[in-house]
């Protein structure tokens, strides 16, 4: 099965924020991608084990990252 999480980075807390609509109670927060991938590499087989049955190791997921920057 094939997971798609969305990171935004948040400029208040200085954290990327991670969600999926496809894992449901899915949200994580770390200072950095790489940081926030290692998390996700733990949550997204746990939730999809507890939220979709579907067994750890048995997927995929692909994670967006979005940051928005200024320039003049």
């Amino acid at each position: 099965m094939q997971f798609h999480v969305h990171a935004r980075w948040d400029d208040e807390a200085q954290v990327w924020v991670a969600e999926s609509d496809d894992l449901p109670g899915l949200v994580a927060e770390a200072g950095t991608v790489e940081d926030l991938l290692k998390k996700l590499s733990v949550l997204v087989p746990e939730l999809a084990e507890l939220n979709l049955g579907q067994s750890s190791g048995k997927g995929t997921f692909t994670l967006t990252a979005e940051r928005e920057l200024a320039f003049s």
